[in-house]
């Protein structure tokens, strides 16, 4: 392995530890599950550092990174959710988001040009509060109750962002997308 590849190894050993992670939530370890999500959160910011600042950036780690990323946050929605501790249409919300950016970029990349994907602002603040919501939860659940505001207010926050982050996707890209025209096939 190589200095370079770090980043690289980071984000797949960020994508391994969804496992215990989940084993962990449903076998109700909440004090272990934060504490081992807190470490994927912060290896989050160690890969992106080197990377960016040591010039370690690959391809593979542009799609890695995200990958672990979104898995992790989607996995704790889902099991979060099945287990009461978030509400599911909440859980749904985010996973239809998701799954329409992906269409979307999917469609935008081989149908009219390469994309060059990059987070809006609005992204994220949704992908900090779907955090912070987790973790709150998370907390709430074992080793710290939470007043009961918390949770709603982390759970609207990000209800109102994934639909405005949801809506400017589509919007943006469907401009971009008519501007530049469909590839012929």
């Amino acid at each position: 392995m190589r200095l370079r590849d770090l980043p690289n190894v980071i984000s797949a050993l960020r994508l391994v530890a969804v496992i215990p992670v989940v084993w962990l939530l449903l076998s109700q370890q909440f004090g272990w599950a934060l504490v081992l999500f807190a470490v994927a959160g912060v290896s989050d910011g160690v890969d992106g550092f080197l990377a960016k600042n040591y010039g370690w950036q690959s391809r593979l780690g542009g799609i890695l990174d995200p990958v672990a990323d979104k898995t992790l946050l989607v996995i704790c929605f889902l099991v979060l959710g099945s287990m009461g501790l978030i509400p599911v249409w909440l859980v749904l919300a985010v996973i239809f988001r998701d799954l329409v950016i992906v269409a979307g970029a999917l469609l935008y990349n081989y149908r009219v040009e390469e994309l060059e994907a990059a987070p809006t602002l609005t992204s994220k603040i949704n992908t900090l509060f779907q955090l912070v919501l987790v973790v709150a939860a998370i907390t709430d659940a074992g080793p710290m109750p939470l007043p009961g505001w918390v949770i709603t207010t982390l759970t609207w926050a990000c209800l109102v962002t994934i639909l405005v982050s949801g809506v400017q996707y589509v919007l943006v890209w469907s401009a971009k997308a008519r501007t530049h025209g469909w590839r012929d096939e």
